[in-house]
């Protein structure tokens, strides 16, 4: 029995495939935002003088780090329902997400705070800079930008992660998609769209943190257009075998000279 790919029956769920990537998309921008603000504020919060207050950090983020994705949505969406509150789906899924990417961010941004050389901090003190301006300007943005591919790869997880709504009927893409292959019998011609359209909306999630990062690191637009600048004045380099031939030639010379 032969078997061929055949996408003709997909194409009247095209509408609907965009629908549920445009979701997608929307939940990873609402979770990151919200999630990256988060996480900052726990980071800055764990690394504080309050003991209490950085265990409780500490005790959130290894709760959150060390139980699976699908949990923590069933909680929130089943758990909250039994307790009386009742969530759209929509709302609990960025929200599971947003309590998710927090934790990890909080995390890497820590290391990041970490990398801050104290004698930074202690300068900028000495200036008479206040809290917010050292915390802001001396330790969040350089540490930001060292671990900005860090947090880039975890909005990535992120958006990929957000399959997992589909199991709260959340109409995602994933959740199209196990609509659709349920009508069409089409599974795999329904899942090979779906995952170049995950791949599309990842690359898309990729240039959208690189421009963010290029417009918000001003410095590397500065070292690069320097670095650009000094290779232009540089001289050119002397090829090896011109290099072995000029040797040659004024070698005899300077032994006659010396001879002589």
């Amino acid at each position: 029995m032969g078997f061929s790919l055949n996408f003709g029956p997909l194409a009247p769920y095209w509408p609907v495939f965009l629908t549920g990537a445009w979701l997608t998309l929307k939940m990873t921008t609402v979770a990151i935002v919200v999630g990256v603000s988060v996480g900052t504020l726990i980071a800055f919060l764990k690394r504080g003088s309050n003991r209490y207050i950085s265990k409780a950090c500490s005790a959130y983020i290894e709760a959150v780090r060390n139980t699976p994705f699908l949990v923590q949505i069933f909680l929130l969406y089943f758990g909250l329902a039994s307790l009386g509150i009742h969530m759209p789906t929509f709302a609990a899924a960025v929200l599971a997400m947003i309590i998710n990417i927090a934790a990890y961010a909080a995390e890497i941004i820590r290391a990041g705070l970490e990398s801050v050389p104290k004698g930074q901090i202690e300068a900028a003190e000495c200036l008479g800079l206040s809290r917010w301006r050292i915390a802001w300007h001396v330790m969040l943005q350089p540490s930001i930008e060292r671990v900005y591919p860090a947090l880039t790869s975890q909005f990535l997880l992120m958006m990929q992660a957000s399959a997992m709504a589909s199991q709260i009927s959340a109409e995602e893409l994933t959740a199209i998609a196990n609509t659709v292959q349920s009508d069409t019998f089409r599974s795999l011609e329904t899942y090979i769209v779906v995952a170049f359209m995950y791949l599309a909306l990842s690359i898309l999630v990729k240039l959208l943190a690189w421009g963010f990062g290029e417009y918000l690191f001003k410095r590397r637009r500065v070292i690069r257009r320097a670095a650009a600048e000094m290779a232009r004045r540089r001289p050119p380099a002397i090829p090896p075998f011109q290099a072995n031939v000029a040797a040659a030639t004024t070698t005899p010379s300077n032994t006659n000279g010396s001879a002589s």
